[in-house]
């Protein structure tokens, strides 16, 4: 097949998923065209199949803000007409799915359908959609679209309820691939001493440092962690509260025991070196984060909300707690830590569930099939 693909081509979870999926498809024969406003961070731009199309926006006096939405729309279908793609996949509704109806219109009235599918991922649906002047577009967007998907079935059941959505949603959970991602001892005994000296535990969070993510929760518990169990906390990512957890690394008096090292292209290669990871999110439609550090043998304390207890089941792969509990999550991490039979125990499981559910020799052919049916209607 000649897919299109379109996506925020940053580090958040919608961009990262889609990009990911694009890599695998091409692996198995496919052909995909990315098609947006700059080359999604995890390509390389020298992937075999893979495409990418910059959607170049004009800017105008009259224009008090560049009109994204219909350049790429415009770009969609030149592209969709240039390469003859049979589908465009486009991934978070606002504005994507839009666009590709536009897309399709455009293509329609030269004689040639092309039809597309919208992967719903969270915050497009549970915060951004949400806002009145958005909730009618973006109910409009999945109801025109020929296929849609969710990344879990809270997210389905948001939709369904918030949305007034009676159409077929297709749940189709996220992925990872289990021999990227994976516990690598060899790294481990390589890299681990640049984080963590020996006897100390490396406890590690993941995410792009938004509200929603807690971000200053993961620095409270690892403050009452760190008194109790020898530690050191590894951040990977970056966003607007950085500066927040910062400030209270400096008041807790714990700046050099937490390494703040920014967003990472490769971060299969620094979960495996790692003990435990914090996912204290306010929402979480699916937990992509956690499931790549349960892929890499590494078990997680989170939040239990939206799709999270679909992946992480709470005292055996992983421990669940309400948002804001920072004293039982400390707690809990404590315990843990210090006992080390448990926490050999969970990181298999952890391994095992990545292995079970969720590697892409499970979940890519199930795409690949709603494409085929989605052509074939």
């Amino acid at each position: 097949m000649k897919i299109g693909m379109t996506c925020y081509p940053t580090y958040g979870g919608s961009g990262v998923v889609a990009t990911e999926l694009g890599i695998e498809l091409a692996a198995r024969g496919h052909q995909v065209h990315f098609i947006t406003y700059q080359q999604p961070f995890r390509l390389t731009g020298r992937e075999h199949g893979i495409f990418f199309h910059e959607v170049a926006v004009t800017t105008y006096p009259l224009f008090q803000y560049p009109p994204y939405d219909l350049a790429l729309a415009s770009r969609m279908a030149e592209v969709a007409e240039f390469y003859e793609l049979d589908l465009l996949h486009v991934h978070y509704a606002i504005p994507h799915s839009v666009c590709a109806m536009l897309a399709r219109q455009m293509l329609e009235a030269r004689g040639r359908r092309v039809p597309f599918i919208t992967t719903l991922h969270g915050t497009d649906i549970t915060l951004v959609g949400q806002d009145p002047g958005y909730l009618p577009i973006t109910k409009f967007g999945i109801e025109q679209s020929d296929g849609v998907t969710s990344i879990s079935d809270d997210l389905k059941r948001a939709t369904e309820r918030d949305f007034g959505i009676q159409r077929p949603i297709e749940v189709i959970q996220n992925f990872v691939n289990c021999d990227e991602y994976k516990p690598d001892g060899a790294l481990r005994a390589r890299d681990r001493a640049q984080y963590a000296a020996e006897g100390e535990k490396l406890i590690c969070h993941l995410s792009n440092f938004r509200r929603v993510k807690r971000v200053d929760d993961v620095v409270e518990v690892f403050a009452r962690v760190q008194r109790e169990v020898p530690s050191k906390l590894l951040l990977i990512g970056d966003g607007p509260d950085r500066s927040l957890a910062e400030q209270l690394c400096l008041k807790y008096g714990i700046q050099g025991k937490v390494h703040f090292v920014g967003k990472q292209d490769s971060v299969q290669d620094l979960l495996p070196l790692t003990d435990l990871l914090l996912m204290p999110s306010a929402m979480e439609s699916f937990g992509l984060a956690a499931l790549e550090g349960m892929a890499c043998g590494v078990p997680c304390i989170a939040t239990r909300v939206g799709g999270v207890p679909e992946l992480v089941e709470d005292g055996v792969n992983g421990l669940l707690f309400p948002v804001g509990d920072v004293e039982a999550m400390s707690a809990a991490a404590v315990a843990l830590l210090r006992d080390e039979e448990r926490l050999r125990g969970m990181a298999v499981a952890a391994r095992r569930t990545a292995q079970d559910h969720f590697c892409t020799s499970r979940v890519i052919p199930r795409y690949e099939r709603f494409y085929e049916s989605v052509l074939g209607r």
